[in-house]
């Protein structure tokens, strides 16, 4: 993925920080707190928020005790820092691509990737990573935007892709496209905000 690439996501949202709060957090907080109820993770569970963010999930994870936390963005990075310590929420808190995860393989219990699949620049080598870095038998929840599996975008879904993908995140991702390319298990898929366009999934990668 190109440096450019990288580069134009951490100033986007780094400009966009001011009124992330606002817009991700007021729309989205209830299915944020389903995906952390439908993880099922155990309080000692090694658990990474991959594109973390400010840290909206965080609310939905007090008591748990082993919490990572990675975001491409510097700004995102200390505004989640900051919330941790309001909300007393122990996590290690880190810049990091999560195209390019510095952990080790088979690192932790669990993954949420909330808005995140169709933001990254190259979603399936994030979900690689995920693969990669998951236990066996570790468990991923994913809440965003995608197209129903095997449908095509229409010219005009494609033409306004073109703006939404420049300015904030891509709306012609399909999950099963992206899962394709790793062994991980589709084990739950439900609508979730805007009539099912978001939806919150559930994989499982597969015990050893």
């Amino acid at each position: 993925m190109s440096l450019n690439t990288n580069t134009w996501n951490r100033l986007r949202y780094t400009l966009y920080l001011p009124v992330y709060d606002l817009i991700a957090d007021r729309v989205f907080r209830k299915y944020r707190k389903r995906s952390v109820d439908l993880l099922a993770a155990k309080p000692a569970d090694a658990i990474l928020l991959l594109g973390a963010g400010t840290g909206l999930d965080l609310p939905y994870l007090k008591g748990y005790t082993n919490l990572t936390a990675i975001d491409i963005t510097p700004g995102m990075i200390a505004r989640l820092k900051e919330r941790a310590e309001e909300l007393q929420v122990p996590v290690n808190a880190q810049v990091m691509n999560g195209q390019q995860l510095v952990f080790a393989d088979n690192s932790f219990d669990a993954v949420i990737l909330h808005l995140i699949l169709a933001v990254i620049p190259d979603p399936v080598a994030c979900i690689k990573e995920v693969e990669r870095v998951l236990k066996p038998g570790g468990t991923v929840m994913v809440f965003d935007k995608f197209l129903p599996d095997g449908q095509k975008p229409s010219l005009l879904r494609r033409f306004l892709n073109q703006i939404a993908s420049t300015l904030f995140s891509d709306i012609n991702r399909s999950i099963g496209s992206i899962i394709s390319h790793t062994s991980l298990r589709q084990e739950l898929n439900e609508p979730a905000a805007l009539g099912g366009t978001f939806r919150l999934i559930r994989l499982r990668k597969r015990e050893e």
